[in-house]
């Protein structure tokens, strides 16, 4: 199985448009310790032809265009054969807008998400208009928190996906009082090499359900949004902490960090998600060499693996 990161920054980019602290500050300088990223969004594949989104992020058109494995190999096409959403967020679902040309387009997602997305953000019936997104229904449902299924282009692997305690989307009724199937986890196994992938970009709550995926997993790819829990107040660029926007801080006691540090040894670790406040992306920082001390990776543009 390919794994190909798109983008590996949280929403609004690094760095983002309207934000100049010292990190989007630094970026736009050049400096050769800050590395610009789009908003996260990963591809699966295991012929290099035919790709799984996993997220469409709003960057969607320059992560296309930066990726040749995703470009058409023909007069009109992609290597985009479809789209998995963990979560209905903006910055993980509004590249479908742009995705519009190649339409009908198979959709992997919740009940919860599908609901969010054809209402509170109705991008499903707004496609319509194009040939549509074609749900495949993911079942997360009825306090169902673990789900196995397949997708026919990825032949050998089985996917598993696992509810994440984490929030709904600002848009979605169930803001503040998340259920099951509002975010996931996906635990992702190739049956050729038996090797797996835990992706859990919205872990906010290491419940024991995820614990044990992300136990199992040779490769975990988890949020790294912030590195204090109130680093955006700190900024004075928010008001609202990590835990209220549904994100693990990295650092401090029963902290991302802390976590990704008591899985087994051999696990390699990766943080995605990263918002443009955190220090981590300066990667002369004391947070990013804390980071290497401990084998963490920070997830960057265009990064590949495979298992």
């Amino acid at each position: 199985m390919q794994v190909l990161v798109l983008g590996a920054a949280a929403g609004g980019g690094f760095p983002q448009w309207n934000c100049n602290c010292p990190n989007c500050f630094n970026v736009r300088q050049d400096s050769a310790d800050h590395q610009p990223r789009t908003q996260s969004s990963i591809a699966l594949s295991v012929d290099g032809k035919q790709w799984l989104l996993c997220n469409a992020s709003p960057d969607i058109r320059a992560q296309l265009n930066a990726n040749p494995e995703l470009w058409p190999g023909e007069l009109r096409g992609s290597g985009i054969r479809g789209v998995l959403l963990v979560d209905a967020q903006i910055d993980h679902v509004t590249g479908l807008l742009s995705l519009r040309e190649g339409c009908p387009l198979d959709v992997w997602c919740t009940p919860n998400v599908h609901s969010d997305l054809s209402s509170g953000f109705p991008l499903f019936p707004m496609l319509d208009h194009w040939g549509g997104l074609r749900w495949q229904p993911i079942g997360l449902e009825d306090n169902r928190d673990v789900a196995e299924f397949s997708i026919p282009f990825l032949p050998d692997i089985a996917l598993t996906a696992f509810a994440l305690h984490s929030n709904a989307p600002p848009y979605s009724p169930r803001r503040g009082s998340p259920s099951c199937g509002d975010n996931l986890g996906l635990y992702i196994v190739d049956r050729r090499s038996g090797k797996s992938l835990c992706y859990a970009p919205g872990l906010g709550n290491p419940t024991p359900l995820a614990m044990r995926f992300l136990n199992a997993a040779d490769v975990v790819m988890v949020d790294g949004t912030l590195w204090e829990d109130d680093e955006m107040q700190r900024l004075g660029v928010g008001t609202s902490t990590g835990q209220q926007m549904g994100h693990l801080a990295l650092n401090g006691s029963g902290g991302m960090c802390e976590l990704l540090n008591e899985l087994p040894s051999s696990t390699r670790r990766i943080l995605i998600h990263i918002n443009n406040t955190n220090p981590i992306l300066d990667r002369a920082s004391h947070a990013a060499k804390t980071l290497q001390a401990s084998g963490i990776e920070t997830a960057y543009d265009g990064m590949k693996f495979t298992l």
